[in-house]
């Protein structure tokens, strides 16, 4: 059972132009230097310009070898070395050190940085400081925006979520309002916007301030996309840290899926060789279970194989002309259906395998009880066994992670206890970033807040407690479960084949909460009625609307809704949110910095490295 659209769905814009736009832009570039010339590409940027631009394209614009970019010296002989890079310190001073090398040797070339998605001031210091900058070109890449699939772009920039909202370094904020101002440019305006979140408040004040410098660009045009909707992940830490149990995302924790493929092990391939698949909409096969509960897609994929076997089995009473028109016209289609299949199936064995071992079903139960709030204790022990045991030390702080948001910083136990000195920078980054929160006020005084205490009466004292507790990240996750009603109250078994709401992403025991919200927003086509919610998420000051008269934008477009996950958006929202848009005649359109899950986001806060 696919999600079928509903035949009154809206079209999706089609998305391929950023492709040409993003391949067009580069093809430019390396143009203007013309001639033969090696190309050397940054790890992080291979996968997308791959998407964009591949090896042969690169070779018809006189790009001869392709170096990636990594800590050694560069073999190329080539008299033009051309740069592709992200905008980053380090590799500034790895070009300058071969540019130096070149220099103390007496060689001179031609050198060119093409930064990608920007060029930040402080990049071009660097080559300054190195005494390079008069040596080098520097140009700009604008690609920021990656189309994954027919409703999901990419900006692929998953160091966003650490260098906001741990390090508090605005610089990608520019890049998301140069997106959003590239995507009204070519698909018109957005006459409704909702945002929650200070970076999203930011990203969104900066997009409109182009649009007024351009004012006229997009005036007249008919909006393609009604409703924009911007979101910080720190609005909704809870649905990003629990196990996700949606095809597409169990694929993700099991395998990682990178820039749109993955990679399938010989396990899954049952071959001796790996595989690398594309994971979008034009997989037929994967197209019908990606947002199913992992618990149907067995069934599914069974009864898929039997129906090609029957479409096989038909060529046993064919005459000639027949067998022909089946060879020609069927055979290729049902062979590559065939090879899809058996590859599904192998990864559904694979990830069953691992699941067992790890006794998943015990994990899920764990989970459940935290956001339900039962059974605290036993699930503070769960956690506690499991870091004793060093399994997964990612696995053991998403778990404490977990327990601290929905406990509200209440965890019974103090678990960090248990891990070692050197994860102390990693707590103290969980912390900065309101992953692990701390004790309710009232329960410690620091000695800062006592010796104060001290100085002044007990009412005063008690407002200036107030005032430190505060700084600290509280959250307060039961009270918006309640006010949202998260944990739907169900009369028996949660019918997962046939799901009632979004709760299905998570068996049936929890709506994510960023999608409950949007949810609500769009009903009310504002904040009212939410004021209560938005100051328990701390975000008073950030929540906004934003509406525009209405007159041009036809009853079509007031159905499509771009949804921007500022530092990163997981597979099961993904999920969720294209339930409710059938539920409710729209489509959700997703832009996200990347695509995230629990363990990319305690990697990016971790110092321990793996």
């Amino acid at each position: 059972m696919a999600f079928p659209h509903r035949p009154d769905a809206p079209e999706l814009p089609d998305f391929s132009m950023l492709k040409r736009l993003a391949r067009d832009q580069l093809i430019y570039l390396l143009e203007q230097l013309p001639g033969k010339k090696d190309l050397f590409i940054e790890a992080d940027l291979m996968s997308p310009l791959d998407r964009i631009a591949n090896v042969s394209i690169l070779k018809q614009h006189e790009v001869d070898k392709l170096y990636k970019v990594e800590n050694k010296p560069a073999l190329s002989s080539s008299e033009q070395l051309c740069f592709l890079v992200r905008p980053r310190i380090k590799n500034m001073r790895y070009i300058a050190s071969l540019v130096n090398a070149d220099k103390l040797a007496g060689r001179t070339r031609k050198y060119k940085v093409i930064f990608s998605p920007q060029k930040f001031y402080a990049c071009e210091m660097v080559l300054e400081e190195e005494g390079i900058y008069g040596d080098v070109s520097c140009d700009e890449w604008a690609f920021s925006l990656l189309p994954l699939d027919v409703d999901l772009l990419s900006m692929e920039l998953p160091e966003f979520f650490r260098d906001y909202f741990l390090e508090g370094d605005q610089r990608w904020i520019n890049t998301v309002a140069q997106a959003l101002h590239l995507l009204s440019t070519l698909y018109g305006p957005f006459p409704n916007c909702y945002g929650i979140g200070r970076c999203a408040k930011m990203a969104y004040e900066l997009w409109r301030n182009l649009e007024e410098e351009e004012d006229g660009e997009t005036k007249g045009r008919r909006p393609e996309i009604g409703h924009i909707f911007l979101l910080d992940r720190d609005v909704d830490f809870v649905t990003a840290l629990c196990s996700q149990v949606v095809y597409e995302g169990l694929v993700d924790d099991t395998f990682r899926i990178k820039c749109g493929s993955v990679d399938f092990g010989p396990e899954v391939t049952s071959s001796d060789k790996s595989l690398k698949v594309l994971l979008n909409a034009e997989d037929k096969v994967f197209n019908e279970i990606r947002n199913e509960h992992f618990s149907n897609v067995f069934g599914f994929l069974s009864q898929k194989a039997r129906n090609l076997q029957a479409q096989y089995d038909r060529r046993r009473g064919m005459d000639i002309k027949q067998m022909k028109n089946f060879v020609s016209q069927e055979l290729k289609g049902l062979k590559q259906e065939h090879r899809l299949l058996s590859l599904h199936i192998g990864a559904c064995e694979s990830i069953m395998k691992k699941k067992t071992k790890q006794d998943f079903q015990e994990l899920i139960k764990t989970e459940h009880a935290l956001l339900e709030g039962f059974n605290i204790r036993e699930s503070t022990s769960y956690i506690e066994e499991h870091i004793d045991q060093q399994v997964s030390p990612i696995e053991s702080l998403r778990l404490m992670c977990l327990l601290s948001i929905t406990e509200n910083g209440d965890a019974r136990c103090s678990l960090d206890t248990h891990y070692g000195p050197e994860h102390l920078l990693t707590f103290s980054n969980l912390r900065r970033a309101g992953l692990l929160t701390e004790q309710a006020p009232g329960d410690t005084l620091t000695a800062v807040e006592s010796k104060v205490s001290k100085l002044v009466t007990d009412k005063a004292a008690g407002k200036i407690t107030d005032a430190f507790s505060s700084l600290a990240k509280r959250s307060n996750f039961r009270a918006i479960s309640k006010k949202l009603n998260l944990i739907p109250r169900v009369d028996g078994e949660y019918d997962l084949k046939v799901p009632r709401d979004m709760a299905y992403v998570f068996s049936g025991a929890y709506v994510p909460l960023s999608c409950r919200i949007i949810e609500q927003v769009l009903e009310r086509r504002s904040w009212q009625g939410l004021d209560e919610v938005v100051r328990l998420l701390n975000c008073s000051d950030f929540a906004f609307t934003d509406m525009t008269k209405e007159d041009k934008a036809s009853s079509e477009s007031l159905r499509l809704i771009l949804v921007v996950f500022l530092g990163g958006c997981t597979f099961s929202e993904i999920s969720a949110l294209r339930f409710l848009g059938r539920e409710k005649g729209y489509r959700f359109i997703f832009l996200t910095t990347a695509v995230t899950n629990s363990a990319r986001l305690m990697e990016a806060m971790s110092e321990v490295k793996a």
